[in-house]
């Protein structure tokens, strides 16, 4: 079963189910503590939260990006700490419009798990429907044995592979940042402005309805159908400041049926850290 989104609804329903595990994964990327803070004020009861700077990442280099991908073994031990198992629906949810829920959705299949889905319009859906609201630590589990990584359901690509396919494409990256981060006019993350010769730009706000909802898969596809203008979706690789919000746009085309594409995962951040990479500015 592979599963992309979860209305706030269907999830309050299911959310006694034993096979059944939330992920807090609000955040702040200019606030590291604001996403603990948040669950502690009030998260969906039973939801476990999940740090994307301490738990979601490997330690940083200074040369592998902001958010570098754990080991699978050990993204594969955090799940099982806490309960999951190859049954287990996950749900991811955030209240940045599931960036951060999407990231997480990805990692799990990355990891080999395709149970998960993001929950449509995150915290704002959830309190908007007047659904409850715990304070209370979700309750240990008794972990089972690590999940071993199966074979994984997405793929990535390095720096030297991205480098490469400059000269000789064999792939279109599509940059998730916003456009003047993209246009190199502004950059309020990375020590670099600008974007990676030859890529595209969908910023991921993009896939959003005014309401924070996701846009219905008809929308999504006729949209990205129009970036890719031919190209098949398994020649392209998604990038964004981090490899985080390039995860939104991973999503949008699974929903879009539009499956195949690859991530960057060390993107802008791992790519601008060697000046000797190329560099390019404007549309």
């Amino acid at each position: 079963m592979t599963t992309t989104l979860i209305s706030a609804a269907d999830l309050a329903a299911r959310l006694d189910q034993p096979d059944v595990r939330v992920f807090d994964v609000r955040h702040d990327l200019t606030n590291h503590a604001a996403g603990r803070q948040a669950y502690d004020a009030g998260h969906i009861p039973g939801a476990r939260y999940l740090d994307h700077e301490t738990e979601l990442a490997a330690a940083r280099t200074g040369k592998n990006g902001r958010h570098p991908l754990p080991a699978r073994a050990d993204f594969g031990a955090l799940m099982a700490a806490h309960g999951v198992t190859p049954r287990t629906l996950v749900v991811a949810y955030d209240a940045s419009g599931g960036m951060y829920a999407a990231h997480l959705w990805w990692m799990l299949r990355w990891l080999g798990h395709d149970q998960v889905a993001v929950l449509d319009g995150g915290w704002q859906a959830w309190t908007a429907a007047g659904l409850p609201v715990s304070l209370e630590a979700a309750p240990a589990v008794q972990p089972g044995a690590p999940v071993e990584p199966a074979a994984a359901l997405v793929g990535t690509v390095d720096a030297r592979t991205v480098q490469d396919n400059i000269a000789q494409p064999s792939f279109t990256v599509i940059d998730a940042r916003a456009a003047n981060r993209y246009r190199g006019e502004v950059e309020p993350m990375d020590p670099v402005a600008g974007h990676i010769p030859g890529a595209l730009n969908r910023p991921n706000g993009e896939n959003l309805q005014p309401d924070g909802r996701f846009k219905s898969a008809e929308q999504l596809r006729a949209e990205f159908t129009g970036l890719l203008a031919g190209r098949d979706p398994a020649a392209i690789v998604h990038q964004c400041g981090s490899g985080i919000t390039a995860c939104h746009n991973l999503l949008s085309m699974e929903i879009a049926g539009l499956s195949g594409s690859r991530l960057y995962p060390g993107s802008w951040s791992e790519w601008c850290s060697d000046p000797s990479r190329p560099v390019a500015k404007g549309a």
